[in-house]
């Protein structure tokens, strides 16, 4: 299926994130902050999304910072942010362009769907 490289802080999260990606039979790559999205990114390896928390701890503007980076260096991939807020305006209009959302907690069932409306 599809290679989506999932940058989140919280352990568990991107534990359970990583876990039914796989089980949706995609393969995974995993980053807690920007440092290691971009050894990732750097990489030749092929990469078809990036799952993104928006408020990663680690960065004055979050996972907006790591898909911005990421879009320059993987013109064409396709993000999909998540939070524990719900989505307003002022958080959508920080995306990069086709960039989808997905709200926490989310079902692996609503975690497929959104994957699979991003990849297509």
């Amino acid at each position: 299926m599809a290679v989506i490289l999932i940058v989140e802080d919280e352990f568990f999260i991107r534990q359970n994130a990583e876990w039914a990606m796989e089980d949706l039979g995609h393969s995974t790559l995993v980053a807690t902050d920007l440092a290691e999205a971009l050894v990732h990114l750097s990489a030749t390896s092929h990469i078809d999304a990036l799952f993104v928390d928006i408020r990663l701890r680690s960065l004055p503007s979050g996972g907006y910072d790591v898909a911005n980076q990421a879009i320059v260096l993987r013109p064409g991939l396709r993000v999909l942010y998540t939070s524990g807020s719900p989505l307003t305006a002022e958080m959508a209009d920080g995306f990069v362009g086709g960039g989808k959302f997905i709200q926490k907690p989310y079902s692996a069932e609503q975690l497929g769907d959104s994957v699979g409306t991003l990849l297509h």
